[in-house]
Parts: structure tokens; sequence; C-alpha cells
């Protein structure tokens, strides 16, 4: 691993991007999700003053979407205009803050094939793509590892999608992968395994983008985020496997309390330092 980059999943202050930065910096955070999962918050003034704010003080950004911006939508219609109206404003933040991604969910079967469903997700990618070069917005997505078992988003899907649209990368949620294998990620193996298919299909020097947390399951399908060490899920084989792999990696923290996401820190610079 190049270089390390860690941070929360949420803006730690919508106050001002001054006090947000302040903040990241105070708890030694280097990155830094923007949280829209629920709703937009923030305009672009506010996103540009907090790019240059973050770039000045080597924090890395990315954006979240909001959950239904998702793509693959089996009917055209209100559903699938909602969307690209989400993951298009999604992109314009993202642009105005210099943020490195769009974190967005791949979406479901219903009651599709995976294939015919991956190709949904991939053609109406394709329209998106089109929809943002022509307003300067086609910023890098990153499609995120889903945590059901029997939906669309699993490491493969995401990889798969990935590989046809160079665009978009797989984003690795090793809680999901957790759960979904139930509770196979004990060792560095496994999380070399999955990183070593990201690594096949991203562009070079692009980073590996990363959420992580403890994670309670059931059935496969994931319940919720745990405060760390309350799970199964341990940083210190994620933190070897990276170290295999000559590429930087930005880990984003979905732990619910600020002490989980300091011991996930201090684990994985442990080999960056």
């Amino acid at each position: 691993m190049s270089t390390l980059h860690f941070g929360p999943a949420r803006i730690p202050s919508r106050e001002s991007p001054e006090e947000a930065v302040r903040i990241l910096q105070e708890r030694g955070y280097n990155a830094c999700e923007i949280d829209f999962e629920g709703k937009f918050w923030m305009d672009y003034g506010f996103a540009a003053r907090l790019g240059e704010l973050a770039r000045a003080s080597d924090i890395v950004l990315s954006v979240h979407a909001p959950i239904a911006g998702f793509m693959g939508h089996a009917e055209r219609g209100k559903k699938l205009n909602m969307a690209v109206g989400m993951l298009d404003h999604s992109a314009g933040i993202a642009k105005a803050a210099g943020a490195e991604v769009v974190v967005f969910h791949p979406g479901f079967l219903l009651g599709r094939t995976r294939e015919e469903a991956i190709d949904s997700v991939v053609e109406q990618l394709g329209e998106l793509r089109e929809r943002l070069e022509a307003k300067d917005r086609a910023v890098p997505f990153g499609i995120e590892v889903m945590g059901r078992v029997r939906e669309l988003g699993s490491a493969d899907d995401v990889v798969e999608i990935s590989r046809r649209l160079g665009w978009v990368r797989p984003v690795l949620d090793f809680a999901h992968m957790h759960a979904t294998s139930d509770g196979a990620f004990l060792t560095e193996k496994p999380f070399a395994a999955e990183l070593a298919k990201a690594d096949a299909v991203l562009e070079p020097g692009a980073p590996f983008h990363i959420h992580f947390s403890d994670i309670a399951w059931a059935n496969r399908n994931e319940k919720n985020h745990l405060r760390y060490g309350e799970g199964t899920l341990r940083a210190e084989p994620l933190r070897d496997a990276l170290a295999r792999f000559e590429r930087p990696a930005t880990v984003i923290s979905e732990s619910p309390d600020e002490e989980s996401s300091q011991t996930i820190k201090a684990i994985l610079q442990a080999a960056a330092s």
C-alpha cells in the first residue's frame, strides 16, 4: 500500500466547512465521506469551500449518494428519473468539492436473473455518463458491495460492472462481505482475494475505496454496524492484505462511535507509518 487515507462516513459538522475540517484535523483524519444517504444538505458554495480547505489539509473527500440513487431499474419512469437526478446532483457536488469518487448502490434483482440486472445497471449508467459529460460532471463513480446475500451487489457483481465501465470503481464494504459470508473474513487471505479482484479492474493510480466497521448479521444478511470489538471483524487482516498491493487506499469508517473509528485508524496506520 503506497498511501493510506482514513476517515469517517459523515462530515463531522454541518455548521461550516471551516468547522468540519477543524474537527477532522483534530481527530487525526485525512479522509471523509460526504453523507447524502438520507438527503442532500450541502450547497455548491459549502462544497467548494470544503474542498478548498480539505485539499490544503491533505484530506481526501468522497461523496455517498442518496440511497434511492441506484441504477438498474426494471422499469423506466419516475423512480429512474429521480435516481438519475440524485446521481447527477451528487456528481455536481463532488465536482465542486474535488471529491475523488461518488459512491452509490447497485440496485436490486427485481425478479430478474443476476445477468439481466447487471446488464440493466450498465445500460443505465452509460446513459447517466452521457448526461454528466454534457454538464462537465463526469467524475469517477464507485459501486458499493451490499450486505444481502440474495440481492444484487456481491463483490463479483460490482467488479463485473466496474470491468464493463472504466469510470466506475468497486467499493469494497468488508462489513457487508463479512455478513454475507457468515463471518468468513477472519484472516488476511479473504481480504487479499477481494482486493485482488478490485485491483484487476481499477485504473493505475486509482485508490482502493473501502468501507469498514464491525458488523452484526443474521442468515447472511447485514443487521447493523457495531462498536469495534463487539463482533468478529477485525482491522489487522485488512491492514496486512493492503500491504500486499502497490496501490493507495482510502478507508472510510462506518463505525457508530468515534472510539471505534480511532481504534481502526490506529491499527491500519501502524502498517502505513
